[in-house]
């Protein structure tokens, strides 16, 4: 029998399941994700800690399975939209103290969605009219105007 992963990486946690094809749910692991919350409505996490959890709650749902590792036929996954910020080859660029991402909660952009809203283009039509500073568009907006030199070597 073949098996799937399914990967759900939230703003808290790292969950995995091993289903079999039909959906029955063999086994689960969950992993708790670091978050650093700062002035300003800041909130961010770092990537390489969350893929440590997405690892760590993978091998626990292999292992709550007792399913052959070799019978995983996919993984799908499925995560929260926050700004991750890769250098060359992947390197993470630092937006806090060893920390490369810019959480979907993180509002410390409100002023540039404020901006971009006031356009009124038609492209907002596209996000229900207004854009949201939990948005990537207002946070690459903000550290390109507040970071520039992270921003200009940001690879992805």
């Amino acid at each position: 029998m073949k098996h799937l992963i399914g990967i759900d990486v939230g703003t808290g946690s790292a969950r995995a399941g091993v289903f079999e094809e039909t959906g029955v749910l063999k086994g689960s692991a969950m992993q708790d994700i670091a978050i650093w919350k700062g002035d300003g409505n800041r909130v961010e996490q770092s990537s390489d800690d969350i893929w440590s959890a997405v690892c760590q709650a993978v091998r626990g749902a292999i292992a709550a399975s007792a399913v052959d590792p070799a019978s995983v036929a996919g993984i799908g996954f499925d995560a929260t939209c926050s700004l991750v910020i890769l250098g060359q080859g992947g390197v993470p660029l630092p937006v806090g103290e060893d920390r490369n991402i810019i959480v979907w909660m993180d509002h410390r952009a409100t002023g540039q969605a404020e901006r971009i809203n006031a356009l009124g283009h038609p492209v907002l039509d596209y996000v229900g009219g207004v854009i949201s500073p939990e948005m990537e568009t207002p946070k690459l907006l903000w550290l390109k105007e507040n970071a520039p030199d992270i921003y200009d070597a940001a690879w992805q």
